[in-house]
């Protein structure tokens, strides 16, 4: 099985105040040790990185580049997927669903991934498969 990871997951993983951080490093843990191939877009990692930063701090943002991201295959966004996930947030036509999200969700069908490592309900609602 392949997994998308979403920043939900990358957040919940390394903040222990998250209400969803016990269940994130297990489910982290079963995944590193079946060495499942967990892959993310350049949006999510960049969304990550900001977040960490911002909420964490540069410590925190250090582990996740050091002990995260080297088991990470990114799809690095071009203008053809940014374009695409685009039009989908504005066909959309909802506030709270992110670009971020909606590139993932494109990125995600054109890898022909169907399973997501999230605390995000989009993911869900987009017929993907939530590990919980």
């Amino acid at each position: 099985m392949n997994v998308f990871v979403d920043t939900s997951a990358f957040l919940s993983l390394l903040d222990i105040d998250e209400q969803n951080h016990d269940n994130a490093q297990r489910i982290w843990a079963r995944l590193v040790q079946q060495n499942t191939p967990l892959f993310c877009t350049s949006y999510v990692l960049a969304e990550t990185a900001a977040l960490i930063q911002n909420r964490l701090g540069l410590r925190q943002l250090r582990a996740f580049h050091e002990n995260v991201f080297p088991f990470l295959r990114v799809t690095w966004v071009d203008a053809i997927l940014h374009e695409a996930g685009m039009t989908a947030v504005l066909a959309a036509n909802r506030r709270r669903l992110s670009l971020v999200d909606c590139v993932s969700f494109v990125a995600m069908r054109q890898s022909g991934l169907d399973a997501a490592f999230a605390f995000d309900n989009h993911f869900a609602e987009q017929g993907f498969h939530l590990l919980l």
